[in-house]
């Protein structure tokens, strides 16, 4: 038998930039709640576990608060929201002789108040937390998770790439050259750009043109610009990630959708009561089927190719706690399966030194529906596209046209950061969230206007900060040649 090659895991954690822009039922609970069930736990649970783990600056920029007043409107938020809708919501299943979904949200509980213990325990320094891990390897993205191939100038993507790795060179003292592409959204010549900044790996998502299962999404790609393509192996992904037949969508997992009162969810998929434990044992037989076909994967690309091959998994954290409630049980049993049944694990730049790339076309492509861009760009969402479009070419203008004063040409490219979050039409595409992601849009977007009609006319000066948005934003890559 040829050698095995190597399993990475990529969890990609992300939140667009919801702190302080409304609560319940859209807002920064979301936030919270991602903390509270993903990013607490995730830490606890990696350690010296060799994954990748992505960080978008967005999602950084708002972590980076907590020791402050967000972290304890946090821990309110636990300790009185989630404690009382909790201690309400069960009552009321007792009185109405649901007795054991009762017990199950007095259980539920119980995440919260591990939470709040963790934060305390980490004074509210999360990202310090990210950066103590000894083995995981952390990857940036660009700045606001913009879907980088449906910007309109090359001085509008140098800006949200220079500002995403910037900040995350302050935050974890350097940056070993990991990139997550928003989306895995790729365009041939994207790169040149990635390279200028220093970008030595990132992942793509190549199963539209060579096929589902295809030996090679098992390939690193090196590219004519110096940067490696990693793909992601679909196959494997969605044994996690299948709304179909994806392990989540058993019935004894618990389910996202039923819910009680107050967004508890007591119920299994299968519409019993949930119980955890029996929950717990499958998540560990699913983690040992993940694996063993993870090792059939790698098995059968050796004896096909006579070589290594480096399978990625790529998933986005929030899938693991949050989404998926067993997710990170499922995760921990994964780590201990690929020990026990000789499956390596490694981060992509371990994978990469075992891994020679293959010289090989890219085409473009994303992991979003079609695997095309239709999720950001699609007569659905075409106001959007054409508002983000109008708003980087005014903001490139205005600075090329040197005015001033300079705060106000720094709150417009934050408005602009901002308002290019590729959340924003994904939301839209989906019909999730209500109106709340063109009500953000038409926020930033008026905030842009305001900001750009400083610069030509005595309209008043903003602010340029935006909350927390991209604190380590240097314009010169707007008036870059």
């Amino acid at each position: 038998m040829k050698p095995r090659g190597a399993l990475a895991l990529v969890l990609h954690s992300h939140m667009p930039y919801v702190e302080g822009f409304g609560t319940w039922p859209f807002g920064e609970e979301w936030l919270w709640e991602a903390m509270a069930t993903v990013y607490l736990p995730l830490l606890e649970l990696l350690g010296d576990a060799p994954v990748t783990v992505g960080l978008t600056p967005v999602l950084c920029d708002q972590l980076e608060l907590l020791p402050g007043e967000p972290g304890r409107r946090y821990l309110g938020f636990l300790r009185d929201v989630r404690a009382g809708i909790h201690a309400e919501d069960s009552h009321g299943l007792d009185v109405g002789g649901g007795h054991e979904l009762a017990a199950e949200v007095r259980r539920a509980a119980g995440d919260y108040v591990a939470a709040a213990e963790r934060f305390e325990g980490l004074q509210g320094d999360l990202l310090g937390a990210f950066a103590a891990l000894e083995r995981p390897e952390l990857w940036t993205s660009s700045a606001t998770h913009a879907v980088l191939p449906l910007l309109a100038t090359d001085a509008g993507r140098r800006l949200q790439i220079a500002a995403g790795i910037a900040s995350h060179e302050r935050r974890f003292g350097g940056f070993g050259g990991g990139f997550w592409l928003p989306e895995c959204a790729y365009e041939p010549g994207l790169e040149r750009d990635l390279h200028e900044h220093g970008v030595r790996a990132f992942c793509v998502d190549q199963t539209a043109p060579f096929g589902h299962g295809a030996p090679e999404q098992l390939e690193p790609v090196a590219t004519p610009a110096g940067p490696v393509a990693v793909p992601i192996d679909w196959q494997t992904v969605e044994l996690v990630w299948s709304e179909q037949s994806g392990y989540p969508v058993h019935g004894s997992y618990r389910d996202y959708w039923g819910r009680t009162t107050h967004d508890l969810r007591p119920w299994s998929n299968a519409g019993r009561p949930y119980r955890h434990a029996e929950a717990g044992e499958l998540a560990r037989e699913h983690a040992r089927d993940f694996v063993e076909r993870a090792i059939r994967r790698l098995d059968g690309y050796a004896e096909l190719r006579g070589r290594p091959g480096l399978l990625t998994c790529a998933l986005d954290a929030e899938l693991l706690g949050h989404w998926w409630y067993e997710g990170q049980a499922w995760l921990r049993c994964v780590l201990d399966e690929a020990a026990a049944g000789g499956l390596d694990l490694v981060t992509i730049s371990e994978g990469l030194q075992r891994v020679p790339p293959v010289e090989r076309e890219l085409h473009a492509s994303t992991w979003g529906t079609g695997k095309d861009l239709s999720t950001w760009d699609s007569p659905a969402v075409a106001e959007i596209a054409w508002r983000l479009r109008d708003g980087e070419l005014r903001t490139v203008c205005a600075a090329a046209g040197g005015h001033e004063p300079q705060q106000a040409l720094e709150r417009a490219a934050r408005e602009l950061l901002a308002l290019q979050s590729s959340d924003w039409a994904f939301q839209v595409t989906r019909d999730l969230a209500a109106d709340y992601p063109l009500r953000r849009l038409r926020e930033h977007g008026d905030g842009l206007d305001a900001s750009l009609a400083a610069l030509t006319d005595s309209s008043p000066v903003p602010d340029p900060a935006l909350r927390g948005l991209a604190p380590d934003l240097d314009l010169a890559p707007l008036v870059a040649p």
